[in-house]
Protein backbone atom coordinates (compact mmCIF):
# COMPACT_ATOMS: atom_id res chain seq x y z
CA UNK A 1 0.00 0.00 0.00
CA UNK A 2 1.22 3.12 -0.98
CA UNK A 3 -0.20 6.76 -0.11
CA UNK A 4 1.40 10.08 -1.12
CA UNK A 5 0.27 13.41 1.52
CA UNK A 6 0.76 16.85 -0.28
CA UNK A 7 0.75 20.16 1.16
CA UNK A 8 1.12 23.70 1.70
CA UNK A 9 4.56 23.25 3.22
CA UNK A 10 3.68 25.05 6.59
CA UNK A 11 3.60 24.18 10.30
CA UNK A 12 -0.22 24.63 9.87
CA UNK A 13 -0.21 21.84 7.20
CA UNK A 14 2.96 19.99 8.50
CA UNK A 15 1.69 18.82 11.84
CA UNK A 16 -1.90 17.68 10.79
CA UNK A 17 -0.43 15.50 8.16
CA UNK A 18 2.10 13.64 10.52
CA UNK A 19 -0.68 12.95 13.00
CA UNK A 20 -2.31 11.06 9.99
CA UNK A 21 0.77 9.33 9.40
CA UNK A 22 1.26 8.06 13.07
CA UNK A 23 -2.34 6.69 13.07
CA UNK A 24 -1.65 5.22 9.33
CA UNK A 25 1.29 3.16 10.61
CA UNK A 26 -0.79 2.48 13.92
CA UNK A 27 -3.69 0.91 12.45
CA UNK A 28 -1.31 -0.71 9.70
CA UNK A 29 0.69 -2.66 12.40
CA UNK A 30 -2.38 -3.46 13.96
CA UNK A 31 -3.78 -4.94 10.66
CA UNK A 32 -0.31 -6.89 10.28
CA UNK A 33 -1.16 -8.28 14.14
CA UNK A 34 -4.35 -9.70 13.42
CA UNK A 35 -3.18 -11.22 10.21
CA UNK A 36 -5.67 -8.80 8.44
CA UNK A 37 -3.93 -8.24 5.34
CA UNK A 38 -7.23 -8.78 3.06
CA UNK A 39 -7.69 -5.24 4.06
CA UNK A 40 -5.04 -4.31 1.05
CA UNK A 41 -6.09 -7.02 -1.77
CA UNK A 42 -6.53 -4.59 -4.01
CA UNK A 43 -3.40 -2.69 -3.61
CA UNK A 44 -1.37 -5.88 -3.29
CA UNK A 45 -2.86 -7.21 -6.25
CA UNK A 46 -1.62 -4.23 -7.92
CA UNK A 47 1.49 -4.00 -6.42
CA UNK A 48 2.57 -7.48 -7.40
CA UNK A 49 1.25 -8.79 -3.93
CA UNK A 50 3.50 -6.51 -1.57
CA UNK A 51 1.85 -5.63 1.93
CA UNK A 52 4.45 -3.60 2.97
CA UNK A 53 3.44 -0.04 3.84
CA UNK A 54 5.29 2.59 1.95
CA UNK A 55 4.21 6.93 2.59
CA UNK A 56 5.61 9.75 0.93
CA UNK A 57 5.46 13.10 0.91
CA UNK A 58 5.36 15.52 -2.29
CA UNK A 59 5.49 19.33 -1.66
CA UNK A 60 7.43 22.73 -1.97
CA UNK A 61 11.31 22.69 -0.24
CA UNK A 62 10.78 23.54 3.49
CA UNK A 63 13.45 22.33 5.22
CA UNK A 64 11.73 22.24 8.63
CA UNK A 65 8.97 20.32 7.40
CA UNK A 66 10.77 18.20 5.30
CA UNK A 67 13.02 17.02 8.32
CA UNK A 68 10.11 15.98 10.35
CA UNK A 69 8.47 14.12 7.86
CA UNK A 70 11.74 12.30 7.20
CA UNK A 71 11.40 11.75 10.94
CA UNK A 72 8.47 9.66 10.87
CA UNK A 73 9.75 7.89 8.26
CA UNK A 74 8.04 9.19 4.96
CA UNK A 75 10.09 9.44 2.13
CA UNK A 76 10.02 12.98 0.64
CA UNK A 77 10.03 14.65 -3.21
CA UNK A 78 10.29 18.70 -3.72
CA UNK A 79 8.96 20.20 -6.29
CA UNK A 80 7.87 23.59 -7.79
CA UNK A 81 5.02 25.00 -6.15
CA UNK A 82 4.00 28.66 -7.37
CA UNK A 83 1.20 30.69 -5.67
CA UNK A 84 -1.20 33.11 -6.46
CA UNK A 85 -0.89 36.31 -4.15
CA UNK A 86 -3.52 38.12 -3.57
CA UNK A 87 -2.49 41.71 -3.32
CA UNK A 88 -1.97 44.06 -5.82
CA UNK A 89 1.22 46.14 -7.29
CA UNK A 90 3.55 45.54 -9.89
CA UNK A 91 5.80 42.98 -8.64
CA UNK A 92 3.09 40.47 -7.24
CA UNK A 93 1.50 41.16 -10.83
CA UNK A 94 4.82 39.67 -12.12
CA UNK A 95 5.49 37.22 -9.48
CA UNK A 96 1.96 35.63 -10.38
CA UNK A 97 3.13 35.71 -14.17
CA UNK A 98 6.04 33.94 -13.67
CA UNK A 99 4.48 31.45 -11.03
CA UNK A 100 1.06 30.19 -13.69
CA UNK A 101 2.62 29.95 -16.70
CA UNK A 102 6.03 28.48 -15.53
CA UNK A 103 6.47 27.21 -11.59
CA UNK A 104 2.86 25.57 -11.51
CA UNK A 105 3.57 23.69 -14.84
CA UNK A 106 6.73 22.92 -14.09
CA UNK A 107 5.31 21.58 -10.71
CA UNK A 108 2.55 19.70 -12.49
CA UNK A 109 5.39 17.89 -14.59
CA UNK A 110 7.30 16.83 -11.76
CA UNK A 111 4.26 15.47 -9.75
CA UNK A 112 3.20 13.75 -12.83
CA UNK A 113 6.31 12.09 -13.32
CA UNK A 114 6.63 11.42 -9.39
CA UNK A 115 3.30 10.05 -9.01
CA UNK A 116 3.80 7.53 -12.11
CA UNK A 117 6.90 5.85 -10.70
CA UNK A 118 5.52 5.84 -6.91
CA UNK A 119 2.38 4.58 -8.37
CA UNK A 120 0.26 5.30 -5.33
CA UNK A 121 -2.84 3.83 -4.51
CA UNK A 122 -4.32 6.97 -2.69
CA UNK A 123 -3.55 10.85 -2.54
CA UNK A 124 -4.36 12.64 0.77
CA UNK A 125 -4.01 16.38 0.41
CA UNK A 126 -3.94 19.09 3.30
CA UNK A 127 -4.39 22.19 0.97
CA UNK A 128 -2.31 24.90 0.18
CA UNK A 129 -0.66 26.15 -2.78
CA UNK A 130 1.88 23.19 -2.50
CA UNK A 131 -1.09 20.83 -3.07
CA UNK A 132 -2.06 21.83 -6.53
CA UNK A 133 0.82 20.52 -8.83
CA UNK A 134 0.05 17.19 -7.46
CA UNK A 135 -3.58 17.27 -7.10
CA UNK A 136 -3.54 18.00 -11.07
CA UNK A 137 -0.65 15.56 -11.67
CA UNK A 138 -3.07 12.81 -10.02
CA UNK A 139 -6.29 13.66 -11.86
CA UNK A 140 -4.69 13.34 -14.67
CA UNK A 141 -3.66 9.67 -13.76
CA UNK A 142 -6.81 8.52 -12.40
CA UNK A 143 -5.41 8.18 -8.72
CA UNK A 144 -8.27 9.25 -6.03
CA UNK A 145 -8.09 12.37 -4.16
CA UNK A 146 -8.87 12.96 -0.58
CA UNK A 147 -8.94 16.47 0.21
CA UNK A 148 -9.19 17.68 3.94
CA UNK A 149 -9.98 21.15 4.53
CA UNK A 150 -8.74 22.69 7.92
CA UNK A 151 -10.41 26.01 8.23
CA UNK A 152 -14.31 27.37 8.42
CA UNK A 153 -13.75 29.03 4.89
CA UNK A 154 -12.20 26.92 1.62
CA UNK A 155 -9.11 28.53 0.99
CA UNK A 156 -8.41 29.32 -2.94
CA UNK A 157 -6.64 26.04 -3.59
CA UNK A 158 -8.97 23.21 -2.22
CA UNK A 159 -11.93 25.58 -3.24
CA UNK A 160 -10.60 24.49 -7.10
CA UNK A 161 -8.75 21.58 -6.15
CA UNK A 162 -12.20 20.05 -4.72
CA UNK A 163 -13.37 18.85 -7.86
CA UNK A 164 -11.05 16.34 -8.11
CA UNK A 165 -11.45 14.73 -5.09
CA UNK A 166 -13.40 12.00 -4.18
CA UNK A 167 -14.18 12.92 -1.03
CA UNK A 168 -13.71 16.12 1.16
CA UNK A 169 -12.91 16.25 5.25
CA UNK A 170 -13.64 18.97 7.12
CA UNK A 171 -12.81 20.12 10.34
CA UNK A 172 -15.64 22.92 11.41
CA UNK A 173 -19.22 21.70 10.82
CA UNK A 174 -20.51 24.48 8.54
CA UNK A 175 -16.96 24.92 5.99
CA UNK A 176 -18.10 27.33 3.48
CA UNK A 177 -18.20 27.08 -0.12
CA UNK A 178 -17.76 22.68 -0.77
CA UNK A 179 -19.71 20.31 -2.31
CA UNK A 180 -22.33 18.79 0.39
CA UNK A 181 -22.33 15.60 -1.13
CA UNK A 182 -18.48 14.91 -0.86
CA UNK A 183 -17.81 16.35 2.41
CA UNK A 184 -17.56 14.40 5.71
CA UNK A 185 -16.96 16.14 9.08
CA UNK A 186 -14.06 14.74 10.79
CA UNK A 187 -12.14 17.52 12.39
CA UNK A 188 -8.11 18.28 12.72
CA UNK A 189 -6.45 16.15 12.57
CA UNK A 190 -3.87 16.91 15.84
CA UNK A 191 -0.74 14.91 17.34
CA UNK A 192 -2.49 12.84 20.05
CA UNK A 193 0.96 13.01 22.20
CA UNK A 194 0.03 16.74 22.58
CA UNK A 195 -2.22 15.55 24.66
CA UNK A 196 -0.43 12.91 27.04
CA UNK A 197 0.67 16.08 28.88
CA UNK A 198 1.15 15.90 32.94
CA UNK A 199 1.32 19.03 35.64
CA UNK A 200 4.23 17.21 37.78
CA UNK A 201 6.19 17.33 34.05
CA UNK A 202 5.29 20.65 33.09
CA UNK A 203 6.63 21.91 36.40
CA UNK A 204 10.02 20.16 36.15
CA UNK A 205 10.46 21.79 32.65
CA UNK A 206 9.25 24.70 32.89
CA UNK A 207 10.58 25.49 36.54
CA UNK A 208 6.90 25.97 37.38
CA UNK A 209 6.25 27.62 40.74
CA UNK A 210 2.29 27.05 40.58
CA UNK A 211 1.77 30.48 42.80
CA UNK A 212 -0.45 32.06 40.12
CA UNK A 213 -2.46 31.27 37.31
CA UNK A 214 -0.63 30.27 34.41
CA UNK A 215 -1.31 31.59 30.89
CA UNK A 216 -0.22 30.47 27.72
CA UNK A 217 0.71 32.68 24.95
CA UNK A 218 1.28 30.93 21.61
CA UNK A 219 2.48 34.10 18.59
CA UNK A 220 2.06 31.10 15.86
CA UNK A 221 4.15 30.79 12.94
CA UNK A 222 2.67 33.77 11.39
CA UNK A 223 2.05 37.31 12.92
CA UNK A 224 3.84 36.75 16.34
CA UNK A 225 5.11 40.34 16.77
CA UNK A 226 2.20 42.22 17.03
CA UNK A 227 1.03 39.72 19.72
CA UNK A 228 4.62 39.67 21.71
CA UNK A 229 4.65 43.75 21.63
CA UNK A 230 1.09 43.85 23.51
CA UNK A 231 2.61 41.09 25.96
CA UNK A 232 5.98 43.23 26.15
CA UNK A 233 4.02 46.65 26.42
CA UNK A 234 2.09 45.04 29.91
CA UNK A 235 4.76 42.37 30.87
CA UNK A 236 5.62 43.80 34.32
CA UNK A 237 1.14 44.26 35.72
CA UNK A 238 1.03 40.70 34.14
CA UNK A 239 3.83 38.96 36.22
CA UNK A 240 2.10 40.46 39.55
CA UNK A 241 -0.93 38.77 38.69
CA UNK A 242 -0.39 35.54 36.28
CA UNK A 243 2.77 32.73 35.88
CA UNK A 244 3.51 33.19 32.32
CA UNK A 245 4.35 30.51 29.42
CA UNK A 246 5.20 32.26 26.47
CA UNK A 247 5.87 30.85 22.71
CA UNK A 248 7.58 34.06 21.08
CA UNK A 249 8.69 32.69 17.82
CA UNK A 250 11.87 31.86 16.29
CA UNK A 251 12.95 35.01 14.37
CA UNK A 252 11.77 37.44 17.15
CA UNK A 253 13.66 35.87 19.66
CA UNK A 254 16.78 37.42 20.17
CA UNK A 255 15.46 41.01 20.30
CA UNK A 256 12.48 40.54 22.34
CA UNK A 257 14.45 38.76 25.22
CA UNK A 258 17.19 42.04 25.27
CA UNK A 259 13.74 44.16 25.80
CA UNK A 260 11.88 41.91 28.02
CA UNK A 261 14.96 41.44 30.21
CA UNK A 262 15.14 45.38 30.84
CA UNK A 263 10.88 45.26 31.02
CA UNK A 264 10.53 42.33 34.06
CA UNK A 265 10.84 44.00 37.36
CA UNK A 266 13.42 42.19 39.72
CA UNK A 267 11.70 39.34 41.72
CA UNK A 268 9.53 38.74 38.78
CA UNK A 269 11.89 36.41 36.78
CA UNK A 270 10.61 33.47 38.25
CA UNK A 271 7.38 33.87 36.71
CA UNK A 272 8.09 34.21 33.13
CA UNK A 273 9.14 31.03 31.01
CA UNK A 274 9.50 32.25 27.36
CA UNK A 275 11.03 29.90 24.71
CA UNK A 276 11.32 30.52 20.80
CA UNK A 277 9.02 27.84 20.22
CA UNK A 278 7.36 25.01 22.31
CA UNK A 279 9.04 21.58 20.85
CA UNK A 280 6.80 18.51 20.84
CA UNK A 281 7.91 17.31 24.14
CA UNK A 282 7.11 20.71 25.72
CA UNK A 283 3.72 21.56 24.35
CA UNK A 284 2.68 18.80 25.61
CA UNK A 285 3.50 19.77 29.16
CA UNK A 286 2.49 23.22 28.88
CA UNK A 287 -0.79 22.76 27.34
CA UNK A 288 -2.28 20.62 29.78
CA UNK A 289 -0.33 22.86 33.05
CA UNK A 290 -2.02 25.97 31.03
CA UNK A 291 -4.96 27.72 33.08
CA UNK A 292 -5.76 29.81 29.89
CA UNK A 293 -4.27 29.65 26.49
CA UNK A 294 -4.00 32.89 24.27
CA UNK A 295 -3.63 32.01 20.27
CA UNK A 296 -4.34 33.18 17.03
CA UNK A 297 -6.75 31.29 15.14
CA UNK A 298 -5.18 28.93 13.26
CA UNK A 299 -7.33 25.71 12.55
CA UNK A 300 -4.18 23.33 14.63
CA UNK A 301 -4.01 25.62 17.41
CA UNK A 302 -7.95 25.70 17.78
CA UNK A 303 -8.59 22.16 17.96
CA UNK A 304 -5.58 21.31 20.10
CA UNK A 305 -6.93 24.33 22.72
CA UNK A 306 -10.59 22.25 22.45
CA UNK A 307 -9.08 19.09 22.50
CA UNK A 308 -7.01 19.45 26.11
CA UNK A 309 -10.20 21.65 27.64
CA UNK A 310 -8.78 25.01 27.75
CA UNK A 311 -10.58 28.23 28.41
CA UNK A 312 -9.04 30.62 25.66
CA UNK A 313 -8.70 33.44 24.13
CA UNK A 314 -8.83 34.32 20.57
CA UNK A 315 -6.84 36.79 18.54
CA UNK A 316 -6.93 36.15 14.35
CA UNK A 317 -4.61 37.08 12.42
CA UNK A 318 -6.02 40.16 10.85
CA UNK A 319 -4.41 39.96 7.22
CA UNK A 320 -4.98 35.80 6.74
CA UNK A 321 -6.03 35.09 3.82
CA UNK A 322 -9.48 35.20 3.18
CA UNK A 323 -10.03 36.34 6.34
CA UNK A 324 -10.02 32.48 7.53
CA UNK A 325 -8.54 33.15 10.81
CA UNK A 326 -11.22 35.70 11.68
CA UNK A 327 -14.06 32.84 10.55
CA UNK A 328 -12.06 29.98 12.16
CA UNK A 329 -11.96 32.44 15.56
CA UNK A 330 -15.71 32.70 15.46
CA UNK A 331 -16.86 29.35 14.48
CA UNK A 332 -14.92 28.18 17.48
CA UNK A 333 -16.04 30.76 20.18
CA UNK A 334 -19.54 30.31 18.83
CA UNK A 335 -20.32 27.96 21.58
CA UNK A 336 -18.97 30.00 24.18
CA UNK A 337 -15.35 28.02 24.51
CA UNK A 338 -13.23 31.14 24.21
CA UNK A 339 -13.30 35.26 23.91
CA UNK A 340 -12.37 36.60 20.39
CA UNK A 341 -10.22 39.60 20.43
CA UNK A 342 -10.21 41.34 17.32
CA UNK A 343 -6.21 42.68 16.68
CA UNK A 344 -7.43 46.72 15.65
CA UNK A 345 -9.59 47.01 18.42
CA UNK A 346 -7.70 45.44 21.18
CA UNK A 347 -5.15 47.63 23.39
CA UNK A 348 -2.76 46.20 26.12
CA UNK A 349 -4.65 47.54 28.70
CA UNK A 350 -7.97 46.84 27.26
CA UNK A 351 -6.49 42.98 27.20
CA UNK A 352 -5.45 42.99 30.63
CA UNK A 353 -8.79 44.61 31.82
CA UNK A 354 -10.15 41.75 30.02
CA UNK A 355 -8.10 38.66 31.48
CA UNK A 356 -8.33 40.14 34.63
CA UNK A 357 -12.18 40.45 34.59
CA UNK A 358 -12.37 36.42 33.04
CA UNK A 359 -10.12 35.33 36.03
CA UNK A 360 -12.60 37.00 38.54
CA UNK A 361 -15.32 34.45 37.45
CA UNK A 362 -14.50 31.14 37.58
CA UNK A 363 -17.55 29.51 36.55
CA UNK A 364 -17.44 31.30 33.19
CA UNK A 365 -14.05 29.55 32.88
CA UNK A 366 -15.75 26.35 33.97
CA UNK A 367 -18.47 26.91 31.30
CA UNK A 368 -15.42 27.21 28.79
CA UNK A 369 -13.66 23.93 29.61
CA UNK A 370 -16.76 22.41 28.62
CA UNK A 371 -17.59 24.58 25.70
CA UNK A 372 -14.10 23.14 24.88
CA UNK A 373 -14.43 19.68 25.19
CA UNK A 374 -17.74 19.90 23.81
CA UNK A 375 -16.36 21.43 20.35
CA UNK A 376 -13.18 19.04 20.26
CA UNK A 377 -12.74 16.06 18.38
CA UNK A 378 -9.41 14.39 19.45
CA UNK A 379 -10.05 10.95 17.17
CA UNK A 380 -10.43 13.35 13.44
CA UNK A 381 -6.16 11.77 12.71
CA UNK A 382 -7.58 7.96 13.65
CA UNK A 383 -10.85 8.93 12.02
CA UNK A 384 -9.12 10.16 8.90
CA UNK A 385 -7.05 7.08 9.22
CA UNK A 386 -9.83 4.25 9.12
CA UNK A 387 -11.61 6.40 6.18
CA UNK A 388 -8.44 6.28 4.10
CA UNK A 389 -7.91 2.27 4.91
CA UNK A 390 -11.41 1.41 4.51
CA UNK A 391 -11.03 3.34 0.53
CA UNK A 392 -8.75 0.83 0.17
CA UNK A 393 -10.92 -2.19 1.13
CA UNK A 394 -11.97 -4.80 -1.91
Amino acid sequence: MKIIFTGGGTGGHIFPLIAVVREIKSLYIQSRIKGDLNVFAEAKKSRNSKDSLGLYYIGPRDEFSLILLSQEGVKTREISAGKIRRYFDWKSLLENIVDVLFKMPFGVLQSFFYLFFIAPDLIFSKGGYGSFPVVIAAWMLSIPVFLHESDADAGLSNLLLSKFAKKILVSFPKTERLSPAKVILVGNPIRKEVLQGTLNEAKKVFQLTGEKPIIMILGGSQGAQPINDMILAILPNLLESYEILHQIGEKNFAKYMLEANVTIPKGLERYYHPTAFFREQELKHALIASDLIVARAGSGTIFEIAAVGKPSIIIPLPDSAQGHQLKNAYAYAANGSAIVLEEGNTTPNFFLEKLKYTFSHPNDLERMKQAALDFARPEASKTIAKIIFDSLKV
